[in-house]
């Protein structure tokens, strides 16, 4: 976590799949109780309502800001960024971001709403921690770009940077280390496009539902504890799902003999488990927190420039 004048920066990666800080990661479900949950963990109490986190999955919107939802899952992910250090107040500015071509047009929207209530009172996992946070500020940035900015000294030439996200494909330019603003695409393809088809093939197969967490397990791993039938099925699917990232890809004029691709995201490990690519020309970007990371940087950058 970054701190300037004791100002702490918080960056917050608004997942379709999972919410994350700098140093935490959680998945992107809620679920409300008008009374408090029998059993503990991620509970967000907010204005006389608890809130499980991480349960149920939350479907993909094209507006962020269109339900208190990601609100609600904001002030989990500051408490969890903040719990990591052990503060329960503090004055806090908000780094975050936007798919790459819905920026332009939401950016003042989205801001509004993560800041619409300077002081927050609330409590997270238990009433010992009670967190009151007064919000001085928010930077906005585009989804994914901020996770590579430490490694822009590697891109020399054209690169295409893809964050595979859980909702959505991010598509960037980057030439001699300048980010091409003219040449960024946002395509609803992401992973959750092959959770879906992995998860109603087994069924149209086989007749039988298959957990969520166990094709998660396939598609970040490459396997599961499950017979060999049903990890054939879902591979068939990873494996389809995987080219036509790069049938997109290549729609972009993507041409690995001409330029190198970086890829951030979940998507990254379906690439690596289930693609064919020349692995000397396309670096996966592990750190499921990168861009968090990246935003954090860009916001301390610019507050340190003002002065």
């Amino acid at each position: 976590m970054r701190e300037l004048r004791n100002t702490k920066i918080i960056a917050v990666d608004h997942g379709y799949g999972n919410m994350k800080t700098a140093n935490t990661v959680t998945p992107t479900g809620i679920k409300a109780y008008e009374t408090e949950p029998i059993f503990t963990g991620n509970i967000l109490e907010y204005n006389g309502i608890y809130y499980r986190i991480g349960e149920g999955h939350k479907e993909f919107i094209p507006d962020k800001a269109m339900d208190e939802e990601y609100y609600l899952l904001t002030l989990m992910a500051i408490a969890r960024e903040l719990n990591v250090f052990s503060i329960r107040e503090a004055d806090v500015h908000l780094a975050a971001g936007l798919p790459l071509t819905w920026i332009r047009n939401q950016r003042e929207a989205f801001r509004s709403y993560l800041l619409q209530n300077p002081e927050v009172h609330y409590r997270f996992n238990g009433k010992e921690y009670h967190y009151h946070l007064h919000f001085v500020g928010c930077s906005l940035y585009p989804q994914g770009y901020p996770a590579i900015i430490n490694q822009l000294g590697n891109f020399k030439g054209t690169n295409l940077l893809a964050d595979i996200g859980n909702g959505t494909m991010n598509i960037l330019y980057v030439n001699n280390k300048k980010a091409q603003e003219s040449r960024c695409w946002t395509e609803k393809l992401g992973v959750n496009q092959c959770m879906i088809a992995a998860k109603n093939a087994v069924l149209d197969k086989f007749g039988v539902k298959i957990e969520e967490s166990t094709v998660e397990q396939i598609l970040r791993f490459g396997t599961a504890d499950i017979s060999a039938p049903y990890l054939d099925c879902i591979s068939s699917i990873a494996r389809q799902y995987v080219a036509e990232l790069f049938s997109t890809l290549r729609k972009y004029e993507y041409n690995p003999d001409l330029m190198r691709l970086y890829v951030v995201g979940g998507g990254g490990c379906l690439i690596r488990n289930f693609g064919t690519y020349d692995k000397s020309r396309v670096t996966i970007i592990d750190d499921i927190c990168a861009t968090a990371k990246g935003y954090e940087s860009l916001a301390y950058m610019s507050l340190k420039r003002r002065g």
